[in-house]
């Protein structure tokens, strides 16, 4: 989502005109929440455009140019995903080196106590069945195979500048705590919430304030039935493991993996790759495209498109 900018100017003692706002990816799940925070903030803001991009990874393929531009323009990136929300909420006012390490949860999605041999032999049916969020089907695959945590932490790493080597995950099952941050004093901060995507979104749009809302339920300590956290099985997941090198080595190897991982899933979804097949389908693009440049937007345009044609020669082999 971007803002159009502050408020208009607006006559002296009228109320000051709605912020324009542009949702991209307006037609998922992300967008649909965005459409709903914005009906009820009305008066603060209005939708002025919508895209249906499919491709909300911009931050963790082109990090470094997309951070670069915002520093020389002044913008600040405020992030939409619940995990990035968390840690901007419990950075508020701390200083980069108070901070020892970023934790970001996951849900572990359907197979978080399935054995490697049955995740791999797992059917769409299966793997769309998120125990937690409502989403669409590519984040929801993305979720099984935790892709989209790796995506994450690429992400965390260029939004708040702290070392891959600092930066965890941990499983969560009931996601009601998005992200912790722990500070060099040992003290560990946490920000918690019912698991609706409207709250980080509603944050993003008022940064660095906070507004009235009372589209999302209050979260009841009592009735979340206990909050629960295991490490992440890494042999049975090994997509967060493969995002997370393809960031430590940055250049064009974080587009690779996105666009692998992209084609990967909706021949997955089609049914003509086992969900097993994911990691594996991406694990040989980063193999086989690692010398790739990703020094320009252009060069990891290019890696983007031999990464998908790399994933689609290969399937097309096999079967």
């Amino acid at each position: 989502m971007t803002s159009t900018g502050p408020h208009a100017a607006s006559p002296s003692g009228a109320a000051p005109a709605p912020i324009g706002v542009a949702l991209l990816g307006a037609t998922g799940s992300i967008g649909k929440s965005a459409l709903r925070v914005l009906a009820r903030q009305c008066d603060r803001f209005v939708p002025v455009a919508m895209t249906a991009n499919s491709n909300l990874a911009g931050l963790a393929v082109a990090g470094d140019i997309v951070t670069r531009t915002a520093r020389e323009h002044g913008a600040a990136l405020v992030p939409v995903d619940s995990e990035h929300s968390a840690i901007l909420q419990c950075l508020a006012g701390r200083q980069p080196h108070e901070v020892k390490r970023l934790i970001l949860t996951a849900s572990g999605g359907p197979f978080r106590t399935w054995p490697a041999e049955q995740i791999a032999r797992a059917t769409r049916a299966d793997a769309l069945k998120h125990p937690t969020w409502q989403m669409g089907s590519k984040i929801t695959i993305d979720s099984a195979t935790l892709a989209n945590k790796a995506l994450e932490v690429i992400e965390a790493h260029h939004l708040f500048g702290v070392p891959y080597d600092r930066i965890d995950v941990v499983v969560h099952p009931q996601s009601i705590i998005h992200s912790f941050v722990e500070f060099v004093d040992g003290s560990v901060l946490a920000q918690m919430g019912v698991p609706s995507m409207e709250l980080p979104i509603l944050y993003a749009l008022t940064w660095p304030e906070r507004v009235p809302d009372s589209g999302v339920s209050s979260f009841d300590p009592a009735a979340s039935g206990g909050l629960t956290f295991e490490p992440v099985r890494h042999e049975q997941f090994p997509m967060l493991g493969l995002g997370i090198t393809a960031g430590r080595a940055g250049g064009a190897a974080p587009a690779v993996f996105n666009a692998a991982n992209e084609e990967a899933v909706a021949c997955f979804l089609a049914g003509s790759l086992s969900f097993g097949g994911i990691a594996e389908r991406v694990a040989a693009a980063l193999h086989d495209l690692a010398a790739l440049p990703g020094d320009s937007l252009d060069a990891l345009l290019a890696a983007d498109a031999a990464a998908r044609e790399h994933v689609k020669v290969r399937i097309a082999q096999e079967s």
